[in-house]
């Protein structure tokens, strides 16, 4: 492993256990982002393949283009099957929960949080639906909520060999496994290794794996992190560099026969992609007009949708002036 895609290098230490597994089965409950931040991508990349538990219907959605192998489902896990109150925080999405208090801590962070309704569903029930028959790690990072998705699950039906579980209160260093260790104990899972973040417990059938372990969690440069490579068109040493600048020119020559629709989507998106508020109508037209001039006695309104204003000559001359550079317009080497 070259480069961890996981928070707290967690499929580093899980790939101390499986790195001889090419096809095994992964159940991820508090998926998040496909790729960052991410336990189970690495295991995807080699082949595995699992249940997604995710949800935020955003980060879901991801799931069918970047993991199509995968079966994922946008609901919670718990218990017992209903509905509960969902608390779905602004930008920081990994902040997301059931449990209310721990949402309104995001306010340290400077994010807000909205509240829905969203359908739960227990993980014994998921599983089955997924046509799972056997399990080698099951992962549970839910803010606050382990418990319950814990409490959903038969063990004596089906056994993940290797069970984490994100073990202190969010957005602290506090203990928090008292609340649902006694669960994994009694369904015959004992306690095998620490990384600070979470607890991992191997089945009584598999104790062979502990030994894999290591004594201590491994130094964060132990290996690279997906995190510090940055945007790749950007930073050269990004593994997709390469492709990123291809595709960043091959859009910079496309933009003047783009639909308005397409326009608006692209620009929303980077209006997103530093998970900034979006601004009001009449800043985006300030942002999308640009410096260049514009010799009209009388320009266009600017128009509040943001598919009519990208239809505008000036905003259209600005996609030309833009394009020109990488579609043989200027032959700039």
């Amino acid at each position: 492993m070259l480069i961890s895609y996981a928070q707290n290098l967690e499929d580093y230490h899980l790939d101390l256990l499986f790195g001889d597994v090419e096809a095994g089965t992964y159940v991820d409950v508090g998926g998040g982002h496909p790729v960052a931040d991410n336990v189970s991508f690495w295991f995807y990349l080699k082949g595995w393949r699992g249940l997604i538990v995710e949800p935020q219907e955003a980060l879901a959605n991801l799931y069918a283009h970047v993991r199509p192998r995968d079966h994922t489902v946008t609901c919670l896990a718990g218990r017992a099957p209903g509905e509960v109150d969902f608390h779905m925080v602004d930008k920081l999405h990994g902040f997301s929960t059931t449990v209310q208090a721990n949402a309104e801590g995001a306010a340290r962070f400077g994010a807000a949080f909205r509240t829905v309704k969203k359908p739960v569903r227990t993980l014994t029930a998921l599983c089955a639906e997924a046509g799972l028959d056997r399990i080698d790690f099951l992962k549970v990072d839910v803010e606050g909520a382990e418990a319950e998705v814990l409490a959903g699950m038969d063990f004596s039906k089906l056994r993940p060999r290797i069970v984490l579980v994100e073990a202190i209160v969010p957005g602290s260093m506090e203990a928090a496994w008292d609340a649902w260790e006694p669960i994994l104990t009694a369904a015959g899972y004992r306690f095998a290794f620490f990384d600070n973040l979470n607890r991992f417990y191997v089945a009584e059938e598999a104790s062979a794996l502990a030994a894999r372990f290591p004594e201590k969690p491994a130094p964060w440069d132990r290996v690279g992190h997906l995190w510090d490579c940055g945007r790749a068109p950007e930073k050269t040493d990004h593994p997709d560099h390469a492709l990123a600048k291809l595709l960043v020119a091959g859009l910079m020559a496309r933009l003047p026969t783009l639909p308005a629709s397409e326009l608006a989507a692209l620009v929303g998106a980077g209006l997103r992609a530093d998970g900034k508020p979006e601004p009001d109508a009449a800043t985006i037209a300030a942002l999308v007009r640009g410096k260049a001039e514009f010799p009209r006695t009388q320009p266009e309104a600017p128009s509040p949708d943001l598919a009519a204003m990208l239809q505008t000559d000036e905003i259209r001359a600005a996609l030309g002036r833009i394009a020109c550079m990488y579609d043989g317009g200027h032959l700039l080497e």
